[in-house]
């Protein structure tokens, strides 16, 4: 399988197809709900993000990753459903984030917001959260310590592996999937 480094270029985003799976290495970031909540009222409000949280380029994974064990720079940490953070996507997206990373479908908006702003959505292994951490070098809080497993955590993977979901084109795995399902 094919590696990419982040951050990912946009030549390269544009290169990949839906369906192809991947090890994606780097530096991504984790945000789920509460995160992207505070991060859009910040936006709104004209507030300064916190420091060491750029957005720009960034992958984000949506994910809550459960304590670390002894040894171990992280627990457990698999997808949440993407859909939950379809209402904050477009203007984060907007704002710099170029590869999200979740489980499931997205909303018509945040596929015209991929295509609009060159980004790309991964789909992660669901229920395998225990096998992804595996991936994970290292892991710290860079944002929101107050939200406890929500708090937005800067995380050095290797090798993590990734499905392209919807590509830079809005091709859709989902629907893909649908219309081949209904042929039966």
């Amino acid at each position: 399988m094919r590696e990419l480094f982040t951050p990912i270029e946009d030549e390269t985003i544009e290169l990949l197809s839906v369906g192809e799976t991947l090890y994606l290495s780097g530096t991504i970031i984790t945000a789920r709900d509460a995160a992207h909540l505070r991060l859009v009222e910040m936006i709104e409000r004209g507030e300064e993000f916190p420091p060491h949280l750029e957005l720009q380029g960034r992958a984000v994974f949506y994910a809550g990753p459960s304590p670390a064990k002894p040894g171990r720079p992280i627990g457990s940490i698999g997808p949440t459903t993407a859909g939950r953070m379809d209402l904050y996507a477009p203007l984060l997206m907007s704002k710099g984030i170029k590869v999200m990373i979740g489980k499931g479908l997205r909303s018509p908006e945040v596929i015209k917001a991929i295509v609009q702003y060159r980004g790309i959505y991964f789909a992660a292994i669901g229920g395998a959260a225990a096998l992804m951490a595996k991936c994970v070098r290292s892991a710290k809080v860079i944002a929101f310590d107050d939200l406890g497993t929500e708090a937005i955590r800067e995380l050095v993977i290797e090798k993590f592996p990734v499905t392209v979901a919807i590509d830079s084109q809005g091709r859709n795995l989902y629907e893909q999937g649908r219309r081949e399902y209904s042929r039966v």
